[in-house]
């Protein structure tokens, strides 16, 4: 082989090496570059994701803040009355009448309110708005019944009889009681003449089937003497607690006027 022969092939032997390392450094930087493109991708969807967990985290903590921080106003300052009387335990405000009053229950006499007043338990002829100790003071029990003396000026529940009257009783939906720390709203199912049994004594609510058959009553009560919530809004299950305004009629010593309300909130206070 002569001399210029080798030279031509050592020539087109580097000229293979160049293309060669050539193609490996051009297949080296495309490798580089996808792989950094992957990266770059992934660290820009982790970003996004975690902008957005936290973003939604964000939005949870705002939420839960809000509902944490609604409370209701409560207008009652009960460790002034309570220091006062022990026997209040909460408050009644039914709008439209003057039933705006201190609720008590003796611990000892079921009957000592009828003639004692809830301020410093002074005797007094028109008593107390009261409880019996057949309920708790909890108003969890299926059915509260609240006492009340009629006839006495428009003093205690003299003003529940407003709740005879149609147009009152259609525009007079709810009613309120406080307790330290609670506000409780009651939606009026129904208001009406009632004979004298004792409910908590002729009626076991604890049999949840009285108590479906008190439900009904109460919103279909026989009587001529009634109203009732035509739009309700709701049915009344055995879940549902009851509470009971009684008071009597001025010369009808056999009946008995009741408001009946159901419990449709129940808020913390301040």
């Amino acid at each position: 082989m002569s001399e210029e022969t080798k030279n031509v092939n050592n020539d087109n032997n580097e000229d293979d090496s160049r293309k060669k390392s050539r193609a490996l450094i051009l297949f080296l930087i495309i490798v580089l570059v996808l792989i950094g493109s992957v990266y770059l991708g992934y660290y820009l969807y982790t970003q996004y994701d975690a902008r957005q967990h936290d973003e939604y985290a964000s939005r949870i903590a705002a939420t839960t803040q809000a509902v944490d921080e609604h409370v209701a106003q409560n207008p009652i300052d009960f460790d002034s009355l309570q220091s006062s009387n022990s026997d209040i335990y909460a408050w009644i405000k039914v709008p439209g009448t003057k039933v705006d009053y201190p609720v008590v229950q003796n611990p000892a006499d079921d009957y000592f309110y009828l003639k004692h007043e809830a301020y410093g338990k002074n005797w007094s002829s028109s008593g107390a708005v009261y409880a019996e100790l057949g309920n708790t003071r909890t108003f969890r029990d299926r059915v509260t019944v609240l006492y009340g003396h009629n006839g006495y000026g428009d003093t205690m529940f003299t003003t529940l009889h407003n709740f005879e009257s149609a147009d009152f009783f259609n525009k007079h939906e709810q009613f309120y009681i406080y307790m330290p720390q609670r506000k409780l709203t009651y939606q009026i199912v129904s208001a009406f003449k009632f004979d004298d049994r004792h409910l908590l004594n002729c009626f076991d609510f604890n049999d949840t089937n009285v108590y479906k058959d008190f439900l009904k009553m109460i919103q279909s009560p026989d009587t001529t003497n009634k109203n009732v919530r035509k739009q309700l809004g709701r049915v009344l299950t055995p879940n549902d607690k009851i509470v009971v305004l009684s008071t009597c009629f001025t010369n009808q010593r056999s009946n008995r006027y009741l408001v009946c309300g159901v419990l449709i909130k129940d808020e913390k206070t301040n």
